[in-house]
């Protein structure tokens, strides 16, 4: 086991690789042949399907569904892709359990939904396998749109546009595309390196250029972008993470949750990446669970998951919620940190009880940690930005700005709830109503 040198407890190589490649195996295997015609016997193919108007991007579920129970998933696919572009990724990762699973009738009825998510997941895989991009680009309309952000609302954006017939450029921060799918989300939950290979297969459509390492105000401005194409989409994310913000906030290791993800999700070996032996994440949405379960997957033997309310107010949903606790994760609610205690590097982490109103109740309790992870929200970062709202981009109708000819969607404007797949339906309907107005 490897020392870290940024807090004594914080070390590598703390399980086998037989226990690494167990512990980020794939969180729901896919469904085979027959256990997918099994799934979808149980829909009901309802008429107006409540399983739909959950769907952000209204996918016709029951007709996806219809098209797998008769030996045509790649129909299926393209009826889910027609609507959500990014599809295969948002089986593996929307919480379907509180969105169309929970509208489905199965659900009601017997509390024992239909397996939208995973069924979604086997037909797009069936078509993605092959290397078969179901759609084609229109005629080009010599109009040029670039795209800030090669995110789920990025890319979403530029390939309904790509197929509309536009030029698109979009450009992003980092080294690779994907924003979120490919540097936020639990490593369990997309393994095999789905996310770039659903990159790849989107940019089959042609018609769009990635310029990475090209971040917003650093490396491009809005003015220059508006001044070369003809309509801009932003869609960067969230680039900054809010303080902690206590005493001893600063001591070596804590660090944010994010960076925490994304270092999981690009490491070549596991047993290199530095864990704690007794780790706190602080945050109750899907990034801290992320971060708490992947924690103790690499081998800490202590996680805490704190959250400054209860449970029902934690954004992470009660499916992820009970994920963490089977892994092993202690949640502990109602209690916000007080100081971080440690000679240089932190030990212990000291925490307040407060109220449902987040009242103090002068009850106080430390607990060991040498890695401590922040996951307490994330803020927009840029200049000359359009008008914001709420610290986030104020958008209207289908993201139109403040700024004449600038639309913007996912994470960085206002009025989404940060899902994926709430991101890529975003994206498309910006696109939709870029090309209106490119068109006349």
């Amino acid at each position: 086991m490897t020392q870290s040198p940024f807090s004594p407890g914080v070390a590598a190589g703390r399980l086998d690789d037989a226990a690494y490649s167990e512990n980020f195996s794939d969180l729901h295997p896919a469904l085979d042949p027959h256990e997918a015609l099994v799934a979808a016997d149980r829909c009901y193919f309802c008429h107006d399907a409540p399983c739909i108007t959950a769907c952000p991007t209204d996918i016709d579920i029951p007709l996806f569904i219809r098209q797998i129970a008769t030996g045509t998933p790649d129909a299926a696919a393209k009826t889910i892709l027609s609507q959500n572009i990014m599809g295969g990724m948002c089986a593996r990762v929307c919480p379907t359990e509180t969105l169309c699973e929970e509208a489905c009738v199965r659900e009601m009825a017997e509390g024992k939904p239909v397996k939208i998510g995973q069924l979604q997941r086997y037909a797009t895989d069936h078509l993605q396998e092959q290397g078969i991009h179901p759609f084609s680009r229109a005629a080009v309309t010599g109009k040029t749109v670039a795209v800030v952000g090669a995110g789920p609302a990025g890319l979403s954006c530029a390939h309904r546009l790509a197929m509309l017939g536009h030029d698109v450029t979009a450009y992003d921060a980092r080294a690779k595309a994907g924003g979120l799918n490919e540097y936020g989300i639990a490593a369990y939950k997309t393994p095999e390196g789905f996310a770039q290979a659903e990159v790849d297969w989107l940019l089959q459509i042609g018609g769009i250029t990635l310029e990475h390492g090209k971040a917003l105000g650093a490396d491009v401005s809005l003015d220059q972008l508006k001044s070369e194409f003809d309509a801009v989409f932003l869609g960067m994310g969230l680039g900054g993470v809010n303080a902690l913000n206590v005493e001893g906030g600063d001591k070596a290791g804590v660090s944010d949750a994010v960076d925490f993800i994304a270092d999981l999700r690009q490491a070549s070996d596991l047993g290199a990446l530095p864990v704690g032996r007794d780790v706190v994440v602080i945050g109750g949405g899907m990034t801290a669970v992320d971060a708490a379960v992947q924690s103790k997957l690499l081998g800490a033997l202590n996680v805490t998951l704190a959250y400054r309310r209860g449970r029902d107010r934690m954004n992470a949903s009660v499916f992820e919620q009970d994920l963490a606790a089977s892994k092993g994760v202690r949640i502990m609610t109602n209690v916000v940190p007080k100081a971080l205690h440690g000679n240089g590097a932190v030990q212990e982490i000291e925490f307040e009880y407060v109220t449902d109103d987040m009242t103090g109740t002068g009850e106080t309790v430390r607990i060991p940690a040498d890695q401590v992870l922040r996951a307490i929200g994330q803020t927009l970062k840029g200049d000359g930005l359009p008008d914001l709202e709420g610290g986030k981009i104020a958008v209207a109708g289908a993201g139109r700005t403040s700024v004449t000819g600038v639309w913007a969607g996912g994470d960085c404007a206002s009025g989404g709830d940060d899902l994926t797949v709430t991101a890529v339906a975003e994206g498309r309907d910006a696109a939709m109503d870029i090309h209106a107005s490119l068109m006349g």
